[in-house]
């Protein structure tokens, strides 16, 4: 896949505006009720990058981005201010944020996720591009050490351990995480003129499958 593993500048995108969305199919019945359904599992996210532009610097830094990733051509890391860790933004990450699998005395290879809990409900987000140097694992109560009993992938999210987890174990993991994204668009139109007078360009980002 057409995939930068470089993270937009996050000073850029703080202060973007964007967020999850769904797709759902509704059939309203000559009866009145409605039947849904949706062909997406996963939410898919997208984001206006334009909104934290704050100087003429700022313009030129998303334009050199842009050019380097040829518009929509290759994807790239980007952070979402709004939803970044596994744990709440305002808490430090730790080992036993998510619970992630079982062992099964087998497997050694385990991805990283996160599930967002609403009642009796959850959806559990499979979160490919961890940063790098955040993850931390733990097997039950006890956390596990990095390039001892274990090593990540940031590129895939993957989490290898050296000894397959026991059967019955629960793995769990904290980190903080970007999302692959791309620009959605193949242009951008700026104006000096009217930036200064407080106007910024609209530069259009989506989540891509990895």
């Amino acid at each position: 896949m057409n995939f930068h593993e470089v993270r937009f500048p996050a000073n850029l995108s703080f202060g973007s505006v964007g967020g999850p969305e769904r797709r759902t199919d509704i059939v309203t019945l000559v009866n009145g009720y409605e039947e849904r359904n949706t062909p997406w599992a996963h939410s898919r996210r997208r984001y206006d990058a334009g909104v934290g532009m704050r100087s003429l610097d700022d313009v030129e830094t998303l334009i050199a981005f842009f050019e380097a990733r040829q518009g929509q051509m290759y994807g790239f890391r980007w952070k979402d201010w709004s939803d970044y860790k596994s744990s709440l933004a305002s808490v430090e990450v730790k080992f036993d944020d998510q619970v992630i699998a079982s062992g099964d005395g087998v497997e050694s290879r385990f991805p990283l996720i996160k599930t967002y809990r609403s009642g009796q409900f959850s959806y559990a987000r499979p979160i490919a591009k961890p940063v790098l140097g955040s993850v931390r694992v733990g097997i039950d109560q006890d956390e596990m050490k990095e390039g001892v009993d274990y090593t990540v992938d940031p590129a895939t999210g993957l989490v290898s351990f050296v000894t397959p987890p026991t059967e019955g174990s629960v793995i769990r993991a904290g980190f903080e995480f970007d999302v692959p994204v791309r620009f959605d668009t193949d242009r951008i139109q700026t104006s000096v003129a009217s930036f200064r007078a407080g106007d910024v360009p609209n530069v259009p980002v989506v989540e891509v499958r990895v």
